[in-house]
């Protein structure tokens, strides 16, 4: 018998868990990819069998801001927060800057204001084309602001950011191959088989590398970049990530409560 003393196996069991996939006990999983040398960790959901929701404001009115404050309102519920991570950019009280739709209820609108300049000063929210993730009665979907403008469909969840990071397998217009202006990125796809991907880097990434991630790796036609740098974050108790926002907080928040 080989005896391994109490903080050894502690290490050779975070090892362990860290090899594994990561898996809740949904049908949703979340796996650790290497695409053109970088590390993300990448979130599928099915749409209909996950029930992937928009989180901003509790009880109080207040933004939950942090993960845990978004699961402790829920455990309060008695549910369980499974999976949740960062839903786009907001403003320095954790509005969202843009489009936020909770339930079929619009709590903050379609933000249509378009800046001028050259694409490095311009912020990233209104490189247009800039997006909207949305769920609807049918599925999920990623289109840009003018389209959504214009879509006829029952919605009850949706959140507005930028840039687009691919536009019916076509690149954003804007991203440089080669780029060095690295960061950590999320963003969120919805790829050729109708499932909805989350990815965020573990490290930094340009945005043409990360856009190609979501067209080239996980087949998502349209993709739709949600935050980068200190706004990016991931909650998932199998892995025991509950990362925090270094601005003090996020703003909205997807979740799935079980």
């Amino acid at each position: 018998m080989i005896r391994i003393k109490t903080g050894m196996a502690g290490m050779v069991l975070a090892l362990m868990v860290a090899l594994l996939p990561i898996q809740s006990a949904s049908a949703r999983e979340c796996e650790r990819e290497n695409f053109e040398r970088s590390d993300f960790i990448v979130c599928t959901v099915e749409p209909g069998t996950d029930d992937l929701q928009l989180f901003w404001r509790g009880g109080n009115n207040e933004p939950f801001r942090h993960f845990s404050e978004l699961a402790n309102a829920l455990a309060r519920e008695g549910r369980q927060l499974v999976f949740a991570i960062n839903a786009g950019m907001y403003m320095t009280d954790f509005t969202p800057v843009g489009l936020h739709i909770e339930h079929g209820r619009q709590l903050r609108p379609l933000n249509t204001r378009t800046l001028d300049g050259p694409p490095a000063q311009v912020p990233n929210f209104y490189k247009q084309p800039n997006g909207v993730f949305y769920i609807d009665e049918t599925g999920a979907g990623v289109v840009s602001t003018e389209a959504f403008a214009d879509l006829d469909s029952e919605v009850r969840f949706a959140t507005q950011s930028g840039p687009m990071l691919v536009i019916e397998n076509t690149l954003h217009p804007a991203f440089i191959e080669g780029s060095s202006d690295r960061t950590r990125r999320s963003g969120v796809g919805v790829c050729a088989d109708g499932r909805v991907r989350f990815a965020l880097s573990e490290g930094g990434v340009n945005f043409h590398d990360f856009a190609r991630l979501f067209r080239d790796h996980l087949e998502c036609p349209n993709a739709l970049f949600l935050d980068g740098g200190r706004g990016v974050g991931i909650y998932h108790p199998f892995i025991g990530r509950n990362d925090r926002s270094w601005h003090g907080g996020f703003g909205a928040i997807f979740g799935i409560a079980e």
